[in-house]
């Protein structure tokens, strides 16, 4: 069994323009010690579909309509709000997309450690900064005795994050769920927290979920993916399946953006995929990707494609995916 087992999830926010799904019927799993890499554009519903595993959707305008999330075999959709505490930071983890909105500015980055160390063990002050200062020696900030009186303004963003992960790792989840962890950046300090998350998750046993719409961290990091589209998975498999031969467009589209990807070696530019990503109030007939793909054909422009099990458990939705591979 799986650490955590999501099904048909859908996630609704009610506004003004009508109700619109930014989750629609997703299913996926996390195996225990391994990290799944959740990937697409910014408003494919990546993010929202990580709160909802949180319970954090903000209600209202949001609501979890239908579906299932088991974690360790026990559902999560329905828990209260004090059920749902007593998992968050003990048994599942997170570190939020921007450090620097995620981290409270009026108060020290050691007290915030030791806010989440207290919140799921009864320990005195003195043994939350201890252990705080050891979270900070684990994640690699340098001086950590001094840095816990620190300020989150007076910190760079790589130790930002660094703080962000001691918070998530207070309590040792089981699952880490960490939302764009790279995100603004720059390319040395990125490496840096990749490398760190992939070495705790090592020495932790973790599971984690990584999301981000960075098909080369995944590459390095991710066991399996999960490709998301306009509120749906449009292809699942492992990250060698993925990498080797992708099923669907939208996937295919991603990996030529990849500056190391097969044919784009030596590019002085790289291929784009036109457009943006639809508004879910108003979303096509047919497939969501149409309006942006090279292969589209009239089927495209009727019906949905529906997400098909393939040979060696991979999946895709996509009406161009061979019917003599299809299993299920």
């Amino acid at each position: 069994m799986a650490l955590l087992e999501v099904r048909d999830l859908v996630v609704s926010f009610h506004t003004d323009a009508g109700v619109i799904r930014a989750v629609d019927g997703v299913s996926f799993d996390v195996p225990r010690g391994k990290t799944v890499g959740l990937v697409g554009e910014s408003g494919c519903g990546k993010s929202v579909t990580s709160l909802s595993i949180m319970g954090l959707v903000p209600s209202p305008p949001g609501r979890i309509e239908r579906g299932s999330m088991r974690f360790e075999g026990r559902e999560l959709v329905g828990l209260s709000e004090r059920e749902l505490r007593k998992l968050r930071g003990r048994k599942i983890g997170m570190i939020f997309q921007e450090p620097m909105t995620a981290l409270n500015p009026v108060f020290t980055v050691g007290m915030q450690v030791m806010e989440a160390v207290r919140a799921h063990a009864k320990v005195s002050r003195a043994a939350a900064r201890a252990r705080a200062i050891e979270l900070f020696t684990r994640v690699g900030i340098p001086a950590p005795a001094e840095r816990i009186e620190a300020y989150p303004h007076q910190l760079s963003g790589g130790m930002r994050q660094r703080v962000m992960i001691a918070i998530a790792l207070a309590s040792e989840p089981e699952l880490l769920i960490a939302d764009e962890p790279t995100t603004a950046l720059d390319v040395t300090i990125q490496a840096q927290i990749l490398d760190l998350l992939a070495s705790l998750q090592r020495d932790l046993g973790m599971s984690m979920l990584l999301i981000t719409h960075d098909l080369g961290v995944v590459a390095e990091h991710a066991h399996e993916v999960v490709v998301m589209y306009a509120g749906k998975v449009v292809e699942s498999a492992t990250a060698a399946q993925l990498f080797a031969a992708p099923q669907h467009p939208y996937t295919r589209g991603l990996l030529r953006s990849v500056p190391g990807y097969a044919a784009n070696i030596g590019q002085t530019r790289l291929p784009t995929i036109a457009g943006v990503v639809p508004d879910l109030a108003r979303l096509p007939v047919g497939c969501r990707f149409q309006e942006r793909c090279a292969e589209v054909h009239e089927r495209c422009k009727r019906e949905e494609p529906v997400l098909t099990v393939l040979s060696g458990g991979r999946a895709s939705a996509c009406h161009l995916v061979d019917k003599q591979e299809e299993v299920a």
